[in-house]
């Protein structure tokens, strides 16, 4: 990280893959692998004549990530060329959205080491990914299954100034896009990839520095990395009294460095101008109202909402929140039983070991939050033990079963019949006159020990709250 006097100042540029079946102007598939060059259409191939079609599901996707940001969508966008040569880029310019974006302004919050933090977004814009170059020795080979794949680049204000900032910028906004399910925040397939740029600038100043470009990074903490070691560079060459040139720079996790891949290009390098074969976009109010009426709670406001208004610790909302379908499935199953601790003490228990052991997630399970009620109310009206309990739920996880049923095939009925329990509280005090004497002589703590003596008698089926009342009882003498 910079020296002391130095600050480093951050801003982001997201590539989001949009979670369409099909690509964002053609009907190519979006699936990920497969073999080079299988999910193309001529469109793809960008084929004399061939002419673009919007995919309507990327622009419902657009909305929602931009109303879930805070941004104002716009009515009215177009799309532009941006022009490059690159051999993955076969049409010699990239379908993107410029000077009239789908969205602009917004903000993503989020909890830094020091407090909560918001950054401001600039703008959210569409954009069609390029393919990518396979090198294999000295040959360099095209695999265009990802050029036209639907893409949200969300740029943000040059708010961020720290690398751990940073990441935790990128975790709230990955969690919002995957909650409301319009990425799937995979980093390692590049479905969620970021642009980093750096600058650095003495403390007190407002004046940014010259600001270097880290090309798609694809983990947290690859990111975390990059920016250290940037800032780190910009400010020894400061030092030494260089100057710092505006590039694009690549992140070599080997050598721990960044190095230079080409100066960085201005807007009008690019050529960018209206694509005439694409109308400007048009929202309506409506349309845009509609979904808006669709969004959902967001995992921060349903965190804050756990720990306010039920009371949960905050590592328990944080667990319960990292994972949409968990959510919903809690929120559901506090609806059968209505004590939101009790209910979350079992997620964040049993069921998350369950979970693990087997290897499934909380979409696959067999039971339903009807069932789940039913075993807390099993336990609740003494039916059955608590070891009983866990055994039943066990069950319940692994069949689906009715608990009634699984009780009665289980024999995990818990006995509450006072005369089988003064039955074996007779036997074991027959067996254990000394323990007797001891307890008549003050020695109370003794009590847990005869609890057990009844409990095995009874098959570990006696309620070992009424057991102990029992035995005080009988132990007096």
């Amino acid at each position: 990280m910079p020296r002391s006097d130095f600050q480093v100042v951050i801003g982001l540029e997201v590539h989001a893959q949009l979670l369409t079946t099909s690509k964002l102007f053609s009907g190519a598939s979006t699936s990920f692998g497969g073999a080079p060059n299988a999910h193309t259409s001529i469109v793809c191939l960008g084929l004399p004549g061939v002419l673009p079609v919007l995919n309507q599901q990327a622009v419902e996707l657009a909305i929602r990530a931009g109303l879930a940001l805070e941004c104002t969508v716009a009515e009215r966008s177009e799309w532009s060329r941006k022009h490059y040569f690159y051999p993955d880029l076969p049409k010699g310019y990239q379908i993107t959205q410029y000077e009239f974006p789908v969205c602009l302004g917004g903000r993503v919050t989020f909890d830094g080491a020091d407090g909560e933090k918001s950054v401001r977004l600039t703008r959210i814009h569409m954009e069609e990914d390029a393919g990518k170059l396979v090198h294999e020795g000295s040959v360099s080979l095209v695999d265009l299954n990802r050029a036209g794949t639907p893409l949200l680049e969300i740029v943000s204000e040059p708010d961020l100034r720290s690398a751990d900032d940073a990441v935790e910028y990128l975790k709230s906004l990955r969690d919002i896009l995957v909650w409301i399910g319009v990425n799937d925040g995979n980093l390692e397939e590049g479905s969620f990839r970021c642009d980093a740029n750096v600058s650095v600038m003495r403390h007190g100043s407002n004046t940014f520095g010259t600001r270097c470009e880290l090309k798609n990074l694809n983990s947290f903490r690859f990111i975390k990395q990059a920016i250290e070691i940037e800032a780190t560079r910009q400010v020894e060459i400061i030092e030494s009294g260089g100057k710092v040139d505006q590039e694009t720079r690549l992140f070599d996790p080997q050598r721990a460095e960044t190095r230079s891949m080409r100066s960085k290009e201005d807007a009008h390098d690019y050529r960018y101008f209206p694509d005439p074969d694409l109308p400007p976009l048009l929202l309506s109010k409506d349309r845009i109202e509609g979904e808006r009426a669709k969004q959902p709670e967001l995992p921060r406001a349903r965190r804050r909402r756990y720990v306010e208004a039920l009371g949960l610790p905050a590592y328990d909302a944080g667990v319960l929140t990292a994972d949409r379908a968990m959510s919903e499935f809690f929120e559901r199953c506090l609806a059968e039983v209505g004590d939101a601790k009790q209910v979350s003490n079992w997620f964040m228990g049993e069921l998350s070991r369950l979970l693990n052991e087997s290897k499934s997630t909380i979409s696959q399970v067999k039971f339903t939050p009807a069932q789940f009620g039913a075993v807390l109310k099993a336990v609740k009206d003494s039916v059955v033990s608590g070891p009983g309990a866990k055994e039943l739920f066990a069950d319940l996880f692994a069949t689906g079963k009715e608990p009634s049923v699984i009780i009665q095939e289980k024999g995990l009925a818990q006995v509450n019949d006072d005369g089988p329990l003064l039955e074996a509280i007779a036997a074991a005090m027959a067996e254990s006159p000394k323990n007797v004497e001891s307890y008549r002589g003050g020695n109370t703590k003794i009590v847990g020990y005869f609890v057990g003596q009844v409990m095995k008698k009874v098959g570990g089926k006696g309620n070992p709250k009424r057991i102990n009342e029992l035995l005080v009882e009988k132990l007096k003498g």
